[in-house]
């Protein structure tokens, strides 16, 4: 018996408008934020902080590569975080996982922050940060499908691309509120910032975790679940079920949503990184950093509207295209050593190419997997995405940036075959918009 995504069930409303529906869309997007600024700030500070404090001995440039090594293998972990919380939320429920996986995030984030530098505790610090960064990796991998799921399974059909949106825009709000944080106490701290004013954002999240899971708490399981639960219709193991029947939009949706990460990438962590070391101010390129994820956060809601109307896949190829076009101008502009420089390139790479990818990927990818196994199989691709987009971006741009002199034209074939790979899955994936999911 196909499962689908229901317009509306149990006498559900079909307005996002309802004390219900605002309440469910709150609590993905507040979630995702506190989990995503607990993320994020781990790759601005691998950007400004760790080469200096757990690497610094290896010199520039390889310091900062072993810096960036640790940033990926969080996103090494995240498909593991997305099979092992997709198999439980398919199988238990998305509210349980949401509130497991904030748990999980909360515990890695504190830990940080409380770690021993190498001149204090030799290896056992960085050893340390690099376990800690796998469990912040398994419990966000776990986040965005229960948070995507719990807004597009109680939304209505014609409404799951922006109600999705909710849930991704905790991403750009998280970095923002993980940038400013940094930036406040990088000012507060002064010559102490690599002492202990970098160790403060870190240890704040536990206040934000619990705020966050007071709000989690109080929502309600989809309809969507509810009613596969009472069927009797779930898998015993659903990532089997994904990859013998589903295995083909795992690839596609992978390889779409690769191309947001890699832009997220190259913008807010290397180039961050690359823009300070070329002479632009720290504090005042986190303040860009975080003023373009404003930006980001207005075009992934803008896009997701749009693609309820129009359709995600036509949203999408446009945004690749306009990548493409823009990926030489925005390299130019990243290692130009200004902060105006450095501005523009973010406002276009990260605001308006990444903003359009990043609206509706989420229902983009979700439409594609019947209920009984969307947790996991939405999880697998996206997770999958993250860990080759954002994890191996900045190692691979950083190789090829010591490859070629500096140069960054071997950067741009890089990100150009990525825009044009993920416009070319979107082009063979079914449109999901209208349709009933099955």
């Amino acid at each position: 018996m196909a499962s689908t995504i229901p317009l509306a069930t149990d006498g559900q409303s079909v307005s996002l408008n309802s004390k219900d529906m605002r309440r469910i869309l709150g609590s993905s997007f507040i979630g995702s934020a506190i989990e995503y600024y607990d993320f994020m700030l781990y790759a601005t500070a691998a950007s400004l902080v760790f080469d200096k404090v757990f690497f610094a001995g290896l010199g520039p440039g390889f310091s900062l590569f072993a810096s960036f090594a640790t940033l990926a293998v969080g996103y090494l972990a995240r498909p593991l975080g997305g099979v092992v919380f997709g198999h439980f939320g398919d199988r238990l429920g998305r509210k349980k996982m949401l509130v497991v996986s904030m748990l999980i995030m909360g515990f890695g984030t504190v830990a940080i922050g409380l770690l021993p530098t190498t001149a204090q505790a030799g290896m056992a610090g960085p050893v340390a940060l690099v376990v800690l960064r796998l469990i912040q990796g398994v419990a966000v991998g776990g986040e965005w499908g229960g948070a995507a799921l719990m807004a597009i399974e109680h939304a209505p059909a014609e409404r799951r691309g922006f109600a999705a949106a909710f849930a991704n825009a905790g991403g750009p709000a998280g970095a923002i509120l993980g940038t400013l944080a940094l930036s406040l106490f990088a000012a507060l701290s002064g010559p102490g910032f690599l002492t202990w004013g970098w160790r403060v954002p870190f240890l704040l999240s536990a206040v934000l975790i619990i705020a966050g899971l007071v709000i989690r708490l109080k929502v309600s399981e989809t309809p969507a679940f509810q009613q596969l639960q009472s069927a009797g219709e779930q898998h015993r193991v659903p990532l089997l079920d994904v990859l013998r029947n589903n295995s083909r939009a795992v690839l596609l949706g992978l390889t779409a949503t690769t191309a947001f990460y890699v832009c997220q990438a190259m913008t807010t962590v290397w180039g961050v990184s690359v823009a300070v070391e070329n002479g632009a101010d720290k504090n005042g390129v986190l303040n860009i950093k975080a003023a373009a994820a404003v930006l980001t956060l207005v075009i992934c809601f803008y896009s997701a509207r749009l693609s309820d109307r129009i359709g995600r896949n036509r949203v999408l190829i446009g945004a690749s295209i306009l990548g493409i076009v823009l990926t030489y101008p925005i390299l130019i502009l990243i290692t130009n050593g200004t902060l105006w420089g450095f501005g523009l390139a973010i406002v276009l790479g990260n605001g308006l190419v990444q903003g359009f990818l990043y609206g509706p990927i989420a229902a983009y990818v979700a439409e594609q997997f019947p209920t009984r196994n969307r947790y996991t199989g939405s999880s697998l691709a996206y997770q999958g995405a993250s860990m080759l987009g954002a994890g191996f971006t900045p190692l691979i741009v950083t190789g090829l940036s010591l490859a070629g002199g500096g140069s960054i034209w071997l950067i741009g074939v890089f990100w150009i075959g990525v825009l044009g790979a993920a416009a070319t899955a979107v082009r063979f994936t079914p449109e999901g918009t209208r349709r009933e999911v099955q």
